[in-house]
């Protein structure tokens, strides 16, 4: 990797008192697009710099925000991996010049990009006149694949922190984090999570009050509660492959109030309990009761969100024995209480209604 000197990256905006000074000229953010990237993995983040920058503008601060350049392997069109094309303003061999925050997408598409030479070779060259670097959920593996991640914590998306972890065993993957910074160098959660992290970088860069005003222009959580686990309770099972066995995890899913003890279920499946928690089992890689409390911190979550019922109330419609099972249970798995969770949700209520006035 080139060797950095002070004079090969932007400096930081100098604080002088508790007050940011402002850049000369606007933050450079260069984001790398390739084919088949996950486009919100591509725009969320933009978009953030991009609403963070007019809104300097609107109240006249002297600071310019951001620049924002599309750079891909050639100048023009790159399809995306939902087939829309987004336009990428320059090649990666034209880009000259410092970088304030290089940002680098994940998708489908990073199967392919993380064993192109070309692609890891500028994505070292660029870190090392970035003043900071930043991957969004796969995004990750090219950051790892570059030698950037070595020694350093990181995440990705949950479905792939097993992979990152055991693909590149010099990165300390924190497989239940939103995003992870270390350093100069940061990583994101799956696709929105992007977003999360352009908001911490906004906040760092122009403060909390702005990037307070981004997320509700967004209508996102400046510091989202809780971790990944939070938003993968559901889909970390895959479905069944036995039609019969699909049917009763709907029929969980939709009846968590109901008796989901083995000897039920299995007595709904014409099965012995123990045949029928061998076969889920091997099914699902998750046992029956676990599942079940998964399903039935879903219907809370979804109660939470929706109604202003009380916690016996809510445990009640889904099946806990009382509030603390349902309190333990969040904690567990979602490593936040139910009642931050509504109060999170309250607020984003807050700013939706706010924006429509």
């Amino acid at each position: 990797m080139p060797r950095r000197t002070p004079s090969s990256r932007r400096p930081a905006p100098r604080r002088t008192g508790g007050a940011r000074i402002a850049p000369r000229g606007p933050r450079r953010i260069v984001m790398l697009a390739f084919p088949d990237a996950q486009i919100l993995d591509v725009t969320g983040p933009l978009e953030v710099f991009a609403i963070a920058t007019r809104l300097l503008a609107e109240r006249e601060r002297r600071d310019p925000g951001y620049q924002l350049e599309l750079v891909a392997a050639s100048a023009g069109p790159v399809r995306m991996s939902s087939g829309l094309e987004l336009v990428a303003q320059r090649s990666l061999r034209d880009l000259r010049g410092p970088v304030d925050t290089l940002f680098v997408p994940g998708g489908e598409g990073t199967r392919r990009a993380v064993v192109d030479t070309a692609t890891i070779d500028w994505i070292r060259r660029t870190d090392a006149r970035a003043r900071r670097t930043s991957a969004v959920c796969s995004g990750a593996f090219l950051l790892a694949r570059a030698g950037l991640l070595d020694g350093r914590r990181a995440t990705t998306h949950w479905r792939n922190c097993d992979d990152l972890a055991r693909l590149f065993p010099r990165v300390r993957v924190e497989p239940d984090r939103i995003y992870v910074r270390d350093g100069r160098i940061a990583t994101s959660a799956g696709v929105t999570a992007g977003m999360d992290l352009a908001l911490a970088l906004v906040e760092d860069d122009l403060g909390g009050e702005l990037a307070r005003d981004v997320a509700r222009q967004l209508v996102l959580f400046l510091r989202r509660p809780g971790g990944q686990s939070q938003f993968s309770v559901a889909l970390d099972a895959p479905l069944a492959s036995r039609p019969s066995l699909r049917e009763l995890q709907s029929w969980i899913h939709e009846h968590p109030e109901a008796d989901l003890g083995v000897e039920a279920l299995a007595g709904k499946m014409g099965m012995s309990p123990r045949n029928f928690a061998r076969v889920f089992t091997r099914e699902l890689a998750v046992t029956p009761a676990r599942y079940v409390e998964r399903a039935r911190v879903e219907a809370a979550r979804q109660w939470l969100e929706d109604s202003r019922a009380g916690l016996d109330e809510v445990a009640a419609a889904c099946g806990f024995g009382s509030a603390e099972t349902l309190r333990r249970a969040f904690q567990r798995l979602l490593r936040v209480s139910p009642s931050a969770y509504r109060d999170a949700f309250a607020r984003a209520e807050g700013s939706r209604a706010s924006l429509a006035q």
